[in-house]
């Protein structure tokens, strides 16, 4: 496997910034190894639609400069749409249930939610925050403003509701512990 385009895949997958101790770590290569394999990746993006950005800490894939119109344009498109079926379900996960992470809130939905999460952040209704060992989802200030409530618990049939998510996060945790236990023998 080539360590750039193992790279490239792992931040197509997360589609968030990654700090480089966490791909060294994942990826079981020194910082002597990652330099050069950064570098290959960036050159082979060169004059494609996404683009490699390299701070001191960390690494993320972004839209490369030449669509930035076409990108704006279409996010400026997609606000003037509700948030759907799927952006509601998401949002009530991150209401109810938040901090939460992205890998949590797609176990929960079955699917990946990083669009959902994505357009979400852009309307201003939830944020991304750094947690203990991966980003973490919360409402916004200015969700509970437009609720018109203070604090989350306010929400109707708060505690009702989160025990619903707690009950079912636990059977589904159940289930996959007895498939892979399954799977195991």
């Amino acid at each position: 496997m080539e360590l750039d385009k193992a790279i490239e895949a792992l931040l197509f997958y997360k589609a968030e910034p990654i700090k480089k101790a966490v791909l060294m770590k994942t990826l079981g290569v020194e910082g002597s190894e990652l330099g050069p394999a950064l570098k290959t990746l960036g050159e082979r993006l060169q004059g494609g639609a996404t683009a490699l950005l390299v701070t001191e800490e960390e690494v993320s894939l972004v839209i490369a400069p030449e669509f930035d119109e076409l990108v704006d344009n279409t996010r400026k498109d997609e606000m003037k749409r509700g948030i759907g079926k799927a952006g509601a379900e998401t949002l009530a996960i991150v209401m109810y249930r938040g901090p939460i992470t992205r890998v949590e809130i797609d176990r929960i939905r079955g699917v990946n939610s990083s669009y959902i999460l994505r357009n979400l952040e852009m309307r201003g209704l939830v944020e991304r925050r750094a947690g203990k060992r991966q980003n973490e989802f919360v409402i916004t200030t200015e969700l509970l403003r437009h609720l018109g409530i203070r604090e989350k618990t306010e929400m109707p049939d708060y505690a009702k509701v989160l025990n619903a998510l707690e009950a079912f996060e636990n059977s589904t945790f159940e289930n996959d512990e007895s498939l892979r236990q399954t799977a195991e023998k």
